[in-house]
């Protein structure tokens, strides 16, 4: 009788010693939070990137086509079956298997599985995609998520639900990345882009919250002050989209309207006040490249984490793309933060917030 009740107990206590064993690390919850770029083509176990996964369990990667320190070799992506393997070691890097891996394609100028390394890539831009009718539109956005799906991508860092507001904007209505000036149209599209990657089970991201379509400058390049030019109407596709959305990017436009101190991805008064509390979103926020020059100019490392966090940023993006002098690695992010939490410049709560919300985020793969 003794025995059959020392197993019994045994058994019954089995769940707590499991979710013991399965408790990260404060290293591996800030690792959730994390998503990063690198440098090659393959993720065989002893690689940087293969060992920054399993020891900080890195949340998310982005990968890239175009090599910024050398022209003449690819940084990411060559071909199909070299992406399809690239995707499958990474994945085995990871815990879970639930590692994100995400790219840019919208189509249009911004896609990057090209036709050069056998891929499709000839997908349209926003506004070529809506002189389409809806079938076509269906069909086209399909074909995208399969090919996603095909190498072992499960996260577009897209629909763009910015505005086309301002003929002089180079960065969305010069590149055609809109799909119009009418927010019921542009969720529309949207939504219509949603359903065809769900399709196949790859995660989105609307961008770039709380609006970079009327903008003049350039956040890669530098400070974007969108005060004067900024309309309440661009928070419509997230209010109308915001039970639909996996993800929405925060852009590094300053308005003063919104936050007379900080630009929108460090804001808290702009992801934590408006997008969270007053439209209702509750899935995983991403942050713009947070290398890109409207941040890296301005704001050092340390500052940078700690606002973001603090703004209620879940994912926290660093390319290692724009500027070779300046990739960061992922220990460096790791132990900025570790150190914000020990001296209460960041709270540990927010940090597991986050990783609340990614782990549910992931639960949809």
């Amino acid at each position: 009788m003794l025995k059959k009740i020392v197993i019994s107990l045994c058994v019954s206590m089995l769940p707590l010693f499991l979710s013991a064993s399965q408790k990260q690390t404060l290293e591996q919850q800030i690792g959730q939070m994390l998503m990063v770029g690198f440098h090659g083509t393959s993720a065989p176990k002893g690689s940087r990137i293969c060992k920054d996964i399993q020891k900080y369990d890195i949340g998310s990667v982005i990968l890239f086509d175009y090599n910024p320190v050398d022209k003449t070799q690819p940084k990411n992506i060559v071909d199909k079956k070299q992406l399809a393997r690239l995707t499958k070691e990474l994945q085995a890097c990871s815990k879970d298997g639930k590692l994100l891996i995400a790219v840019d394609q919208e189509g249009g100028r911004v896609q990057r599985l090209k036709s050069k390394y056998g891929f499709y890539g000839k997908f349209p831009k926003a506004s070529d995609v809506v002189k389409m009718d809806q079938s076509q539109i269906k069909k086209t956005y399909t074909k995208m998520s399969k090919e996603l799906k095909s190498v072992g991508i499960n996260y577009d860092l897209a629909p763009v639900v910015d505005l086309d507001i301002n003929s002089k904007n180079h960065v969305i209505h010069g590149l055609g990345r809109s799909f119009g000036k009418d927010p019921k149209v542009v969720a529309k599209y949207a939504r219509t882009f949603i359903d065809a990657m769900h399709r196949y089970g790859v995660l989105t991201s609307l961008k770039h919250f709380p609006g970079h379509g009327s903008s003049v400058g350039d956040t890669h390049k530098g400070f974007v002050d969108v005060t004067h030019l900024w309309k309440e109407a661009e928070l419509e596709p997230y209010r109308l989209l915001k039970d639909k959305a996996d993800t929405v990017m925060v852009a590094h436009v300053f308005n003063k309207r919104l936050d007379a101190k900080y630009p929108a991805t460090l804001s808290s008064k702009t992801v934590n006040g408006l997008l969270r509390k007053k439209l209702g979103f509750k899935g995983v926020v991403i942050t713009d490249d947070l290398q890109m020059g409207a941040i890296s100019q301005k704001y050092g490392l340390k500052n940078t984490l700690k606002l973001a966090i603090n703004a209620g940023d879940d994912i926290l993006l660093f390319g290692n793309q724009l500027d070779p002098r300046k990739a960061v690695s992922t220990k460096k992010l790791v132990s900025t933060v570790v150190s914000l939490v020990k001296s209460g410049e960041v709270k540990l709560q927010s940090i597991r917030n986050a990783n609340k919300r990614i782990k549910r985020l992931k639960s949809k793969l």
